[in-house]
């Protein structure tokens, strides 16, 4: 498994969003994404993600750390 890189969330969900997710509501500091078929993602909207929260992002998503890398 390759190394998880380190990113915003900006930039986590605009990886989503390339896999057909959008941003459904915002509290706070927290974006919820939706897409049609897959289960809802929390995204904290913090300048750098830890590795354990991108991990479980891209655990929620469906995807291998693989997948997620070629979306960025």
């Amino acid at each position: 498994m390759p190394p998880l890189p380190i990113i915003s969330g900006t930039t986590c969900i605009a990886a989503l969003e390339r896999l057909g997710y959008q941003a459904e509501r915002s509290r706070g500091s927290h974006v919820w994404l939706t897409a049609p078929g897959r289960p809802s993602v929390p995204v904290p909207l913090h300048r750098t993600l830890d590795r354990g929260t991108l991990r479980m992002i891209i655990r929620t998503a469906g995807l291998t750390v693989e997948e997620f890398l070629r979306l960025l």
